[in-house]
């Protein structure tokens, strides 16, 4: 982590809204169905919510069914993992790799070629739309 983006809990609290705190700073969910970016399709670069670092890229959304954006990769470096053995459950967690901030969950059930679900927490993210991936811009527009 980065001098520049480490923080305390006490300064994330003073930055960031309730439900983004609670989300990205106390490992919290959003219901399904009810995030900002569950069922976005707009080409973009998703940043993490608390300190900007780019983390997905929208060619690599997809629809998961799952009521949360869900990606088949990550950017390179971007994410961290670390174990979840909350709710009684065996998760693989996602963090921030820059912020540690929590972004949710990868699952091995996802679509090709990565067979991988990031499974995200719409609070946890904001969409970059002045930044498209290449393979998402119209040539000639």
């Amino acid at each position: 982590m980065t001098d520049d983006k480490r923080k305390s809990d006490d300064q994330w609290r003073k930055l960031l809204d309730e439900s983004s705190y609670a989300i990205t700073r106390q490992k919290g969910t959003e219901q399904p169905f009810t995030g900002e970016y569950w069922d976005t399709t707009v080409p973009g670069l998703y940043k993490c919510f608390c300190c900007k670092t780019p983390l997905f890229w929208s060619d690599a959304k997809y629809d998961a069914g799952c009521g949360w954006p869900s990606f088949f990769r990550s950017i390179e470096g971007a994410v961290a993992t670390a174990e979840d053995l909350s709710h009684g459950m065996e998760r693989t967690e996602i963090l921030c790799a820059a912020c540690d901030a929590h972004l949710g969950h990868v699952f091995d059930d996802g679509p090709n070629p990565t067979g991988q679900r990031y499974c995200v927490n719409s609070a946890s993210v904001e969409l970059d739309q002045s930044t498209v991936p290449d393979s998402q811009q119209v040539s000639g527009e």
